[in-house]
């Protein structure tokens, strides 16, 4: 179990982020998904992470079917104001006060819950103060809608705002091998304030595993198409990266995602990355991440071959990069 900020919040080391059960990454498996969830409680994990814009909704409605009879054996973590159309189309940011408890009821009502024990920012909206989003939200724990506060993609001054308003118990960012940024600015403001890091995408949205060595093994539906990452001649460059994780698997006799993800674990034990899958086999795969202990000549190994900017391409298309104002 890692702490998650001051007051209180304790969550497995290793929690499940649900993003790509709903259709982003290739084709929804539901009976699947929900059995992962399952073998997830049943093994410890209790950690549970969606949102309200993963597939409009959706997503909330088949957690929220999943933890039917289980709900006292999860921490449930959803978010808010990243708004996106019926259909998942992306839209805009919203952090007004008054939307605020109308997302929360939704998201309640979609998870068949009656609190939330971590609600995030989704992304921060650059026409309202973090002041007045973070206020509003604070209201939503006195009611006892929401036990604890987060936010994600936020930068240090946005962070300490937020933190100034109400505590954080979490920032959410992305932070793996190949996306570093974060060790710069902003661990180090969330360590000096005592907020807990949630890191997503600790696998590189799956690249990190091995399991793509070439553009082909993404299906065309998949949402990754869209990331520089994964673009002809990004892609293909990216692939000589994988060399350092896999001499060091091999090592261990352990998976690349597993050393991906103990390499993770060791930067800190306020550090709880949220690796996603639909599958039973990768969440067990990913639990097992636990067991591989990484030596310094390791660690080390693993710096050098994924420094700052290793890896080809943004993490995120440029407009959407440049919406986060970090």
């Amino acid at each position: 179990m890692r702490s998650l900020g001051t007051d209180g919040l304790r969550v497995s080391d290793i929690g499940l982020g649900c993003y790509g059960m709903s259709g982003e990454y290739g084709t929804p498996n539901d009976p699947e998904s929900i059995a992962t969830i399952h073998r997830a409680l049943e093994l410890g994990l209790d950690f549970i992470d969606t949102s309200d814009a993963y597939s409009a909704g959706k997503n909330e409605q088949l957690v929220g079917e999943a933890l039917k009879g289980r709900r006292d054996k999860a921490i449930l973590a959803t978010k808010f104001g990243n708004v996106r159309g019926p259909n998942g189309e992306r839209g805009f940011t919203n952090g007004r006060p008054d939307y605020v408890p109308v997302a929360c009821e939704a998201s309640l009502k979609r998870l068949g819950v009656e609190v939330i024990d971590l609600y995030y920012l989704h992304r921060i909206d650059p026409d309202v103060p973090i002041e007045e989003t973070v206020g509003a939200m604070a209201r939503l724990v006195e009611a006892g809608k929401v036990r604890h506060l987060g936010i994600c993609e936020a930068g240090v001054n946005t962070i300490r705002r937020a933190h100034a308003t109400h505590p954080l118990a979490a920032l959410q960012t992305e932070y793996s091998l190949w996306s570093r940024d974060v060790e710069a600015e902003i661990l180090p403001t969330v360590r000096e304030l005592g907020i807990g890091f949630v890191a997503y995408s600790p696998l590189g949205r799956g690249f990190l595993t091995g399991a793509f060595r070439t553009r082909t093994d993404l299906i065309e539906a998949d949402r990754r198409h869209d990331h520089p990452r994964f673009k002809e001649g990004n892609f293909e460059q990216n692939v000589g990266l994988l060399g350092t994780i896999e001499r060091i698997a091999k090592k261990h006799g352990a998976a690349l995602s597993q050393v991906a993800l103990a390499w993770l674990l060791s930067r800190g034990d306020d550090i709880v990355p949220i690796p996603g899958t639909k599958r039973r086999s990768y969440l067990e795969q990913n639990w097992g991440a636990r067991a591989v202990t990484l030596d310094e000549d390791d660690i080390a190994a693993l710096d050098a071959g994924f420094p700052l900017h290793a890896a080809a391409g943004g993490r995120y298309p440029k407009g959407q990069l440049d919406k986060l104002g970090l």
